[in-house]
């Protein structure tokens, strides 16, 4: 554009071309095109002013923002709200291939097995780096913790223990997106770098009344629509005695439409639901508004559940629910108007331990909750002997408690005896979805 443009002016601009390509520049609008469609926003949406975009849309465009160009340094504060399974698997296998650093805070646990090589644990004012994903960090701090109670066992048996566990959780790490750097990591850890945790876990408990009979739950033909939408149409199944369902579908009100609709809280358009005579149910909800409309105190509010087969609910008996779930003290006066998110649901779960049911209906378990108590959930549901139907993105959770996979879609359902993982993997699935949502 210089009108007295001179041999070291191209010199120059010569020089700021090489480095414009070095930088992607050439490519950086195809680069951010890919982006945007790798985290779901589709191509006609593209050229929208964000301000004409959805809630959700935003996010993953400012997620976008924060990837594109190749950072020296991430900061991602929950990058998985508001993500869909697929969404959230790619960006998985993107940080796992991220060659410079990533600082992440996340309640996604499988998300942060697949990404992270260190934890920093924030604990009573302090920040402590630990090596390990977040899985060897609460195992190892567990097995520190059983050892340190354990005065009977000798040094040298509980450094044996410590060196096999490293060892153990150093090999399955081989298998991990971030193989290399994470078993690097791992066989130079040393055991005095394991300390046991300062961090309470509540206690949830799920303990029958009786056991499950031969018939729990028969859909027959059942369908639910909306305002002319099909949330899902022809949902046939029987559930066994063994089975712990997830439930999954590409609409989440599809889901809590179904449970509620099981749960005698909404009718279905069409078609039929049977349980068995011998279950005995407890329903955690995605919304539990309408359960704290009243302004009890958290003794009051529990004492309205109280079964009829408990007799001795005296307070002491309520108040070891509440113990379980963290409470104590001058909590148990709080009313329940004033309570946040997490404390709401951990009074949903006391509720649902007083019931003894045999078969646990949870529609997003782990929404407000904390790592702690997200992890001592997942446990609890793990041993849990009775029947499980759960709707979660949590994959972890996902994995280690569910056996079958049941897609609610609106040209019926798949039904897959297998765990999250192998169901998200499997070809012939993918091949199903594509069809019964098109």
């Amino acid at each position: 554009m210089k009108e007295d443009f001179t041999e070291a002016d191209g010199i120059k601009a010569g020089e700021l071309e090489a480095e414009f390509g070095e930088m992607g520049g050439y490519t950086s609008e195809s680069d951010a095109a890919q982006l945007l469609a790798n985290l779901g926003i589709k191509e006609d949406a593209h050229h929208k002013l964000m301000k004409d975009v959805t809630g959700t849309q935003k996010v993953r465009v400012l997620l976008a923002q924060a990837l594109f160009g190749n950072p020296d340094v991430l900061l991602l504060d929950e990058p998985t709200n508001d993500l869909d399974i697929e969404t959230i698997r790619w960006l998985e296998n993107f940080l796992a291939d991220y060659e410079n650093t990533a600082i992440v805070v996340s309640h996604d646990r499988h998300f942060l097995d697949t990404v992270c090589t260190h934890v920093a644990d924030v604990d009573k004012s302090k920040i402590t780096i630990y090596t390990g994903n977040y899985s060897f960090w609460y195992e190892s701090s567990q097995l520190a913790s059983r050892q340190q109670g354990d005065k009977n066992k000798k040094m040298e048996e509980k450094r044996k223990d410590l060196l096999d566990f490293i060892a153990r959780f150093s090999a399955n790490a081989s298998k991990s997106k971030q193989a290399t750097s994470r078993k690097k990591a791992l066989e130079k850890l040393v055991i005095e770098d394991i300390k046991p945790s300062n961090r309470r876990y509540p206690g949830i408990i799920f303990k029958p009344e009786r056991s499950v009979g031969n018939d729990i739950l028969k859909t027959e033909k059942l369908a639910a629509h909306l305002e002319g939408v099909t949330l899902f149409d022809d949902v046939s199944f029987e559930i066994g005695k063994n089975d712990k369902v997830l439930i999954v579908s590409k609409n989440q009100l599809a889901i809590t439409t179904f449970f509620n609709i099981i749960n005698g809280e909404a009718k279905a358009t069409s078609g039929t639901y049977e349980w068995g005579t011998t279950i005995t149910k407890a329903y955690l909800p995605n919304n539990n508004q309408e359960y704290f409309e009243s302004n009890y105190n958290l003794m009051d509010w529990l004492r309205q559940f109280v079964p009829p087969h408990i007799t001795d609910a005296d307070e002491d008996f309520l108040r070891g629910f509440f113990g379980k779930m963290l409470f104590a003290g001058d909590e148990l006066s709080k009313k329940t108007k004033v309570l946040s998110g997490g404390e709401k649901v951990r009074c949903m779960l006391s509720r649902m331990m007083l019931q003894n049911p045999n078969v646990i209906i949870l529609d997003e378990p782990t929404n407000h909750l904390d790592l702690e108590s997200i992890t001592a959930f997942n446990n609890g549901v793990i041993d849990f002997p009775g029947v499980v139907l759960m709707a979660t993105h949590d994959q972890a959770f996902a994995d280690s408690v569910c056996n079958r996979i049941i897609e609610l879609t609106p040209k019926g359902v798949i039904d897959r005896l297998c765990n999250y993982e192998e169901y998200l993997e499997n070809d012939r699935v993918k091949e199903l979805r594509a069809e019964m949502y098109s």
